[in-house]
Order: structure tokens, then C-alpha cells, then sequence
């Protein structure tokens, strides 16, 4: 079933930016500590909100002692890229040129596409999903919830990479944020470009 994801703590996030470099005065959503530059990012799983955290926040997570808690199940947010190839995921059903597909924990993959009013779900077919990690091996190591296979196939874009799912995010954020007209704009597709080229950074 499609419907718009706006609301609620994935909607707090879609209407901010999620980015690694933040002011340093700005203080861990866990523990209160202030930031330090470049840190990591913990996924509320119920909620699907990203949280920035501090090194300390981070490393217990990683251990995985976050477990439950009051505000819920964490899990830490990797931070590898991998840039893919090989033919295109065509055959995952997908009308939109700019999507990126997460798996959940019951072994579903949802795709997402980003829009002017968030992000746009819908349910991959298994099947197609298995082939298409037949063929990209490195999808079979994507892990559940925190990381997404994110492809772009448009305006002359070939993209195609294995992104925590920040970074995904973020994404969400630049399209509602930029979009104008009925297409998006030439600064909102600019953008998109220079955020792909950063991830090759």
C-alpha cells in the first residue's frame, strides 16, 4: 500500500537536515554531552527517527547494550559506502528514477521515494528483491533497517550505492526542501548531483 510518510518522529526528521558535521555545541540526543565535530548516528527503530550521538552514546550501542529502553530500541547507524554496478534495478518495479530501498526486519523491503511531501513507500516484490541482490553481492550484507541500497537513475545520473541510512535522509530532507515547480527545479537536481559526488568523497 503507497502512502506519504510526514508525520510524526520521521517527519521531524525529514524537516531538518541530518548531516555528520554538526556545531560542536550542540549536545548528544542521548546523554546531554556536547557533540564534537564529526559523530555518529543511532536509529530509533519504532519511531524510524535518526538521533546524532556522542562517541561514548555510540560505543555502547555498538556493543549492543542499548537493548530496550525508555525511548525505545536503538541501533547504531554504520558509516561504509560502497558505490555499485551493474545493470539497473529495472526490474524492481520502481516508476521513479530516484529511490532507495530498506530492509526491515521481517525480511520486507520497502522502497522509498523522496517528494516534495517526504517520502513515498511502497513494498518490493521478494522475488525481484532476490534477484537484484543476486546480482549486486554486496546487498546480501546490507544491514536491516540502518543501511539502504539508494539509487539514482535520472537527468543523466547513473548512481547506484549501499548508504547508511542517513544519508538517505538527508536526501529526504534536500527534495522537500528544494523542490519547485512541477519538476523539482534545476537548483534542486544541482544539488542532488553534488550530493552524489559527495558521497564518492
Amino acid at each position: 500500500m503507497t502512502h506519504s510518510v510526514t508525520g510524526g518522529a520521521l517527519g521531524r526528521v525529514v524537516n531538518r537536515p541530518v548531516a555528520r558535521r554538526r556545531r560542536a555545541a550542540e549536545p548528544c540526543e542521548l546523554c546531554g554531552e556536547p557533540l564534537q565535530g564529526e559523530h555518529a548516528h543511532l536509529l530509533e527503530e519504532r519511531k524510524e527517527q535518526v538521533l546524532c550521538a556522542c562517541r561514548a552514546c555510540a560505543l555502547l550501542f555498538e556493543r549492543g547494550e542499548g537493548g530496550e529502553g525508555g525511548l525505545g530500541r536503538f541501533r547504531l547507524v554504520p558509516n561504509r559506502r560502497i558505490r555499485l554496478t551493474g545493470p539497473p534495478p529495472s526490474e524492481l518495479g520502481v516508476p521513479v528514477g530516484l529511490a532507495f530501498f530498506v530492509r526491515r526486519a521481517d525480511g520486507t523491503v520497502l522502497a522509498n521515494y523522496p517528494s516534495p511531501v517526504g517520502a513515498t513507500r511502497w513494498e518490493v516484490d521478494t522475488a525481484a528483491w532476490e534477484r537484484l541482490v543476486g546480482r549486486y553481492g554486496e546487498l546480501e550484507s546490507m544491514r536491516t533497517s540502518v543501511e539502504a541500497f539508494l539509487v539514482a537513475i535520472v537527468r543523466g545520473m547513473d548512481e547506484r550505492w549501499l548508504v547508511p541510512i542517513d544519508d538517505c535522509h538527508r536526501l529526504v530532507a534536500l527534495v522537500r526542501q528544494e523542490w519547485t515547480g512541477m519538476s523539482g527545479g534545476q537548483r534542486l537536481w544541482d544539488r542532488i548531483a553534488a550530493f552524489f559526488a559527495e558521497l564518492g568523497r
